[in-house]
């Protein structure tokens, strides 16, 4: 059963980064696709600020795929979880979990109000980016404090 707890730590973390990856890019690229049908130029700009919150989807995937190397799933050393051993597991993905799907959609607000700058100030594109890529802060410190978390917790092999 601990092995459960843990492997759907790893889902909840690839699911929920992933969910709010795709609608937060889908918030961008509608916001986007409006200037660009206005000034084609501005492409290259606004696909900047719609890449931005497709990144916690990596970070969840990242944690999914640490978690199961740890586990050695798979494999003829796959590690034997304790309950508790396995809820550790999945708390430990928790904060990539909770943080890549807000992080996601809070950065994608901050992308689509960058996309509105860019429409009306395509040289100001810098700050926009800086003002979505701050977001990004707080998905990478998730992505930290799942892997030293995951890193702490002691299993024995099966």
């Amino acid at each position: 059963m601990g092995v459960m707890f843990a492997i759907l730590g790893g889902v909840l973390a690839a699911a929920m980064g992933g969910v709010g990856s795709a609608i937060g890019v889908g918030r961008v690229g509608r916001a986007a696709a409006g200037v660009v049908t206005e000034d084609p130029s501005k492409f290259g700009k606004v696909l900047i600020l719609q890449i931005l919150p497709g990144t916690q989807g990596l970070y969840g995937f990242l944690i999914a795929f640490l978690l199961m190397n740890n586990l050695k799933l798979g494999s003829a050393e796959a590690l034997n979880l304790t309950n508790g051993q396995g809820l550790q597991y999945f708390a430990a993905c928790m904060p990539m979990a909770i943080g890549g799907l807000v992080s996601a959609l809070m950065q994608a607000s901050a992308a689509v109000a960058g996309v509105g700058i860019v429409a009306k100030r395509p040289e100001e594109s810098g700050k926009a980016i800086i003002f979505a890529a701050m977001v990004e802060t707080y998905a990478v410190l998730a992505l930290l404090i799942s892997i030293l978390a995951m890193m702490n917790i002691t299993s024995t092999i099966a």
